[in-house]
């Protein structure tokens, strides 16, 4: 049932009020509450802008600073009473402030419009959101550093398709993550950059007739510029796509690590050890650890992609400027960027509490014939082999050696020497794991002093961003 009053904040050209269905699927104060702050400092900027042109009065303008200073206080100790019927947090806010200093709040909207408003909150929302990210993440790199730094020279098997492949150092696998990280906060860093641009002005679509100062507004509010047109100021959601990107990208980082962590701390692995703060018992098998914090973790990419996804498909259809679709924008967004910001602060605390199994990872690194191209390496380098001849005998060793079921570096002399006669004791210097890895000395490799050198590295430089920060 309808009644005849409009709502007060922009009903006068109609005539019944909405009805209860349309009040909750219009209203957005369910979720872009959390967009306060941004609100009321982006209110306070264009109220004092608006004095400053004399398009205000200075009285009105402090009234207005106070008193939304007063809302920003209510909504912090939780007394603020946020209504469906006010759809969002900008007429909630709005509706509050002209309570507390009467028809000086209705003058705050001069020269502004809710389409240029929530596209100025929304983007300072997702750019705090990339600042804490960017943060969380040279955290994690920190964490991974330094563990790397402690078991820089503690030998694992290197995998390709889950296979042996050749001997690699725990800390130089943990270093792979820090350099993915680095490639994840730059595109954070390049996304940031671009969505720096002040809407604040564009109003409706088109500008507006008053004197404002958009410069103004976008220096107070830390932009480096207004934006340059005002439909694409309004209608633009590129920010938060490309910062749904970034996440979705780094989110897949976490999940690789995650499913490593996964697979390590299987019996059959047995790689790793995490405490009882990362892991989890079960109901009925007492007997049970298991990983669930690196699992959430892996799970979490998938709402993260879901929700660029789910927002690519609210714009890829959208007629400039505004249309109400762009509501589905924020819920998504937020749900993503909070979610990525456990999954980092959780992955943060497993690394700092994850110790290898140093005795079982040397004894994988060795299986499965993992220092075979260190010894074609040696044929190539000592006997002067061309590497696809080296390659064929290596290939003949190993397939002799496993026949016999020993270890290249257990095979004796003579039976090497009956596959290639010019082999000499010397080859044994490269069969050993610890051999392998020392001698990846090419920049980049996995050699001890190599990783040592690299982690140390990489702490300087978090450490120096962090004190720069």
């Amino acid at each position: 049932m309808t009644d005849k009053r409009s709502n007060k904040m922009w009903g006068g050209r109609f005539e019944l009020s909405p009805s209860e269905l349309m009040v909750e699927i219009n209203a957005s104060i369910g979720f872009d509450k959390v967009m306060a702050p941004q609100d009321i400092r982006g209110s306070k900027a264009h109220a004092e802008m608006l004095a400053a042109q004399g398009i205000i009065t200075k009285t009105d303008a402090r009234d207005i600073v106070r008193g939304l200073d007063q809302v920003k206080s209510e909504i912090e100790a939780g007394t603020f009473t946020f209504s469906t019927k006010l759809e969002d947090i900008h007429l909630n806010v709005e509706s509050r402030l002209t309570d507390l200093i009467g028809p000086a709040g209705g003058r705050l909207h001069t020269a502004r419009s809710r389409n240029d408003q929530v596209a100025l909150d929304f983007r300072m929302y997702v750019r705090d959101a990339i600042d804490a990210i960017d943060h969380s993440l040279m955290r994690l790199q920190t964490a991974l550093a330094r563990k790397a730094e402690t078991h820089f020279d503690v030998i694992m098997p290197g995998f390709t398709h889950l296979q042996p492949a050749q001997p690699v150092t725990f800390g130089h696998h943990l270093l792979a993550y820090v350099e993915m990280l680095a490639r994840d906060r730059g595109r954070f860093a390049d996304a940031r950059r671009r969505l720096n641009e002040c809407p604040l002005g564009s109003a409706a679509l088109a500008g507006t007739s008053f004197p404002i100062d958009r410069q103004m507004t976008a220096e107070a509010l830390g932009f480096d510029r207004p934006t340059a047109n005002s439909l694409d100021g309004v209608a633009d959601r590129d920010f938060a796509l490309e910062t749904l990107a970034a996440c979705s990208i780094a989110a897949m980082h976490l999940s690789r690590l995650s499913e490593e962590i996964v697979i390590w701390m299987t019996p059959q692995f047995g790689f790793i050890r995490l405490t009882d703060r990362w892991t989890t018992g079960s109901s009925i098998m007492p007997q049970k650890r298991n990983p669930d914090a690196a699992e959430l973790c892996r799970a979490k990419v998938g709402r993260i992609a879901g929700a660029f996804q789910g927002l690519l498909m609210v714009m890829k259809g959208l007629p400039l400027t505004y249309s109400k679709d762009m509501q589905e924008d924020k819920e998504q967004t937020f749900d993503a960027l909070r979610n990525f910001q456990v999954a980092i602060a959780a992955m943060t605390g497993m690394i700092e509490d994850i110790e290898p199994e140093t005795d079982a990872m040397k004894a994988a690194a060795g299986a499965g014939y993992s220092t075979a191209t260190d010894l074609a390496d040696w044929l190539v380098r000592t006997l002067k082999l061309p590497f696809r001849e080296a390659h064929h005998v290596t290939g003949s060793i190993v397939r002799l050696a496993e026949t016999r079921g020993e270890r290249l570096e257990a095979l004796p002399l003579e039976t090497m020497q009956a596959i290639e006669p010019r082999i000499t004791k010397a080859v044994y210097d490269v069969l050993s794991v610890d051999a392998s890895v020392r001698s990846r000395t090419s920049y980049g490799g996995t050699a001890p002093q190599n990783v040592r050198k690299m982690a140390r590295a990489w702490l300087k430089r978090l450490e120096k961003a962090a004190t720069k920060g």
